[in-house]
């Protein structure tokens, strides 16, 4: 419903993860015994879970473990990993600056020009572990790095922006044609970031087999901040899910909708799903996993942005190994860990058998459900009061 924000100026109400929450159903199911696969194109994956391509969350020792754990981890192209061929020493320098130091180094950093011969390198480094890779890119480099990529051995290749729109105007560069380029790439191609149901509409027409939903809810980014853009990820993933169904019923085709940022405890990812996710995209919670190499640090992609850095470096600590952030057992209280085990006994608890049936999880708007009756965790900074 749209309300007047002033004389003659409508507005829609938009929802974030913390201002919802999700009612338990009528029947409830051992969480052991719901299926939380999906498939991606011809894919099929055992958790619907992938590490963004953030420079401080995947390198290619981290992209195979989470590749073994089941799930999937993008490489940035265009980052540290592709720019130098020791690039440990380069992540040390990033993880021991002063925050005031922070910015500035990770832009004459990422001055340093991408190799093409390390993208190659990184990615079979990762093939040859016999894991599904999958790496990206900004749109403006798709075509080239795209092929160098596939020619690697890459499995999936995302084409990622701050905002992706099937219609971008340019003088100073050549613009993508998506549905050119999804065409002639012989791998499944992801497309991002979007939030609402026009482009979502457009960009399912290219031919991706998947969409990335959020624009400036991540942990490390600004982009909310800096331009002043973006829509809450409750209302951005239940527009873009509406758009798939509705591409689906006209086409037959079925684009898979992954929610990109904004997650931080199990709960989030829940919700993530009940709005119409199919798999979500998470980046602080694995930047705290002790084979994440940011050594306890995470910077978004446009944090090296010559001109208007849009993220910052964030320090968000290492608690544990990726299998504990992933399966557990959890050694915190805060639902950061086992976000596998979260997913399942919140399926269990709405009794959705699968991801399809948690589409249809009930959604009440509910402000107040993380401080109702928690004054002590609050006072304690304990749990749900951290």
């Amino acid at each position: 419903m749209p309300f007047f924000i002033g004389r003659d100026r409508e507005a829609r109400r938009a929802y974030g993860f913390d201002e919802v929450a999700l009612v338990p159903g009528l029947v409830t199911i051992n969480p052991n015994e719901v299926d939380i696969a999906w498939k991606l194109a011809d894919l099929e994956l055992e958790i619907p879970f992938i590490a963004s391509a953030m420079d401080g969350v995947v390198g290619p020792k981290f992209a195979i473990a989470m590749g073994k754990l089941g799930g999937l981890a993008v490489l940035n192209l265009e980052g540290i990993q592709t720019r130098y061929k020791d690039p440990e020493k380069i992540l040390k320098k990033i993880a021991t600056a002063s925050a005031d130091q922070a910015t500035v180094l990770v832009q004459e950093i990422y001055k340093e020009p991408i190799k093409e011969e390390l993208i190659t390198k990184r990615i079979r480094e990762i093939k040859d572990a016999g894991v599904l890779t999958v790496a990206s890119s900004i749109p403006q480099n798709a075509s080239r790095y795209g092929k160098l990529a596939q020619d690697a051995g890459c499995d999936i290749f995302v084409v990622q922006s701050t905002v992706t729109t099937v219609k971008h105007i340019s003088t100073e560069y050549e613009v993508l044609d998506f549905k050119k380029f999804c065409s002639q790439m012989n791998i499944p191609v992801i497309v991002g970031n979007c939030v609402s149901y026009g482009a979502a509409l457009e960009l399912m027409q290219t031919g991706c087999v998947a969409l990335l939903v959020g624009i400036g809810p991540g942990a490390a980014c600004t982009t909310r901040g800096v331009l002043g853009i973006g829509v809450p990820q409750v209302t951005a993933t239940i527009d873009c899910a509406s758009a798939r169904d509705y591409y689906y019923k006209k086409t037959g085709r079925y684009v898979s909708i992954i929610t990109d940022g904004g997650m931080t405890t199990g709960g989030d990812i829940c919700k993530a799903f009940a709005c119409g996710a199919d798999a979500v995209m998470v980046g602080s919670a694995f930047a705290r996993a002790k084979e994440a190499p940011g050594r306890g640090y995470h910077w978004g992609m446009a944090t090296p942005h010559r001109n208007l850095p849009r993220g910052t470096r964030i320090h968000v600590g290492t608690t544990g190994t990726l299998e504990e952030i992933l399966y557990g057992p959890a050694k915190l209280d805060d639902g950061t860990q086992n976000l596998v085990g979260a997913l399942r006994t919140g399926m269990g608890n709405v009794g959705a058998k699968n991801i399809k049936e948690m589409h249809l999880t009930e959604i009440i708007i509910a402000p107040e459900i993380k401080l109702e009756g928690k004054i002590f965790q609050k006072a304690q900074r304990v749990g749900m009061g951290k």
